[in-house]
């Protein structure tokens, strides 16, 4: 017969020899070493986690189907060889594209600080889930630590939270909480008996807040884009208007997303401003700062968050801009209490009322999900390892260099600035090749200049030198331009932002 641990899919199979260099027992216990010592091993050779060389490419870019065969994606009903499994991870880690480098600038987040993720890995090791104080004593402390610490450094007196799977997740558990707060009943009942309900967000905020509306049965049409200002921030008066006209239609306004940190321009709405009209209309005001709130850690930029503490909820993304392996979220709010009654189903075999221990830690029931990652503790290390004086340091260092690449952008003539300077640590620009210079710039030029950045991009894939996102804007009829962002870790460098303008004018030139 065969033993259990043949059975094993990680396991070498009897046909399969174990690669004769390998000095190790044939056993489970002995093959899981081997592979976590391998992805260590991956981890300090590739050196994914820091100091990758800039020399290296950010990403080896293959087509979906030649990746495909690549990978030679299979799962059958004998096991792989542990060689076999080697090759898997080395393949994988070649083909992924490496967040952690210097020079990846494409999304709202990057690469991952080597203390938060020691924390990360031991969370993963010990498996275990947030909902209660009886499985997760220690990370159900830290996150009730971690929370109370955040709603200091947000500005309220007092309030609650909990760690969402994202920012999307963020932005839904205010929609429904403003809705329950405006309605308790709508819990038990539903919304059939409730006038037609109308949440406002500006034109620039993020996509997530459609969804939201779509999936907790608002409706898309039921979310009013409210006009922003030349900048992308939301206009006061605007939306004092879009609510009136909301009334005139018999409809119900309830809920107002603000936004610090907008997706393209990192724009950050007025919340001292939009707080007075939410007050006087009675509205839930809730600020997305998923990207932008990390400024709260600044004393040279929290001014952008100016007005934050008088918000109902606020979500920020410590994945983002702080390093943070994701995911990393938190959901904060300053009505205590309110979480629980909007969410509890007070589920009788997990949230028992008479165990032997302070039930009031058991806070799952809090959250819509049951099975809830223990993501507070990789923010907590950081930040108890680092202390906060090296957050606000690296904070100050992501918007210095975007002020610099800003500032450079404005004085290189193949450089078009979209708003004139950075906001946040967003930078906006066109790269404008020799072919279009000092031309009429017409409707015809305009659309011409809207194919050089898709075209750029794929150079710089191709060349795998950098990653660099980029968009159009329609309401504001900009036409595809490059929206560089920058984060706390790895330290972005000002020569670095050199280096990108430079790349791009070499790859770019005979566009």
């Amino acid at each position: 017969m065969k033993s259990p641990t043949q059975h094993h899919y990680f396991l070498v199979s009897e046909r399969r020899a174990v690669p004769s260099n390998c000095a190790m027992a044939h056993t489970s216990s002995n093959v899981q070493a081997r592979l976590l010592e391998k992805v260590l091993s991956i981890v300090e050779h590739e050196r994914l986690v820091s100091g990758i060389d800039e020399t290296k490419k950010v990403v080896e870019f293959v087509h979906p189907e030649e990746l495909k065969k690549l990978l030679q994606l299979a799962i059958q009903r004998e096991g792989r060889s542990l060689e076999e499994i080697e090759q898997v991870l080395e393949t994988v880690v070649r083909y992924s594209v490496k967040t952690q480098h210097p020079f990846f600038f494409n999304q709202l987040y990057g690469g991952i600080d080597e203390v938060a993720l020691a924390g990360a890995w031991l969370t993963e090791a010990l498996n275990t889930n947030q909902h209660t104080f009886e499985v997760a004593p220690v990370f159900t402390l830290v996150e009730h630590y971690v929370i109370t610490r955040l709603v200091e450094l947000f500005g309220w007196q007092e309030g609650d939270g909990i760690f969402s799977p994202g920012g999307s997740m963020s932005n839904m558990y205010a929609m429904v909480l403003a809705r329950y707060k405006k309605n308790p009943e709508v819990k038990r009942l539903g919304m059939s008996a409730m006038k037609p309900l109308v949440a406002f967000t500006s034109d620039q905020s993020h996509y997530s807040i459609g969804k939201a509306a779509s999936w907790i049965g608002l409706g898309m049409d039921n979310v009013v884009k409210v006009q922003t200002d030349s900048w992308g921030r939301m206009i006061p008066e605007a939306l004092k208007e879009a609510v009136a006209a909301a009334r005139a239609r018999g409809c119900e306004p309830f809920f107002v997303l603000a936004t610090s940190g907008t997706t393209v321009f990192g724009a950050f709405d007025p919340l001292d401003t939009l707080a007075d009209v939410c007050r006087d209309e009675n509205l839930w005001l809730h600020v997305d700062a998923c990207w932008g709130g990390t400024a709260i850690i600044s004393k040279k930029h929290r001014h952008l968050l100016q007005g934050i503490h008088r918000a109902d909820s606020v979500a920020w993304n410590p994945h983002k801009m702080l390093g943070v392996p994701l995911q990393c979220s938190p959901f904060l709010m300053r009505h205590k209490g309110l979480l629980h009654e909007c969410n509890a189903a007070n589920a009788t075999y997990l949230f028992q009322q008479d165990k032997f221990y302070d039930v009031s830690y058991d806070t799952g029931d809090k959250s819509i999900q049951c099975g809830r990652k223990v993501d507070a503790f990789k923010l907590y290390f950081l930040l108890t390892c680092h202390g906060m004086d090296e957050m606000e340091r690296r904070v100050d260092a992501a918007f210095k260099a975007a002020e610099y690449l800003a500032t450079q952008v404005a004085q290189r003539s193949e450089f078009r600035p979209v708003l004139g300077a950075a906001q946040g640590t967003n930078t906006c620009f066109w790269y404008i090749p020799p072919s279009l210079r000092q031309q009429q710039e017409n409707a015809e030029w305009w659309q011409k200049v809207a194919k050089v950045a898709p075209r750029l991009k794929e150079r710089l894939v191709r060349a795998g030198s950098f990653l660099v996102g980029y968009q159009p804007v329609p309401e504001k009829g900009l036409v595809n331009f490059f929206r560089m962002v920058n984060t706390c870790y790895p330290e972005p460098q000002l020569r670095h932002m050199d280096r990108l303008l430079d790349e791009m004018d070499s790859l770019g030139a005979d566009l």
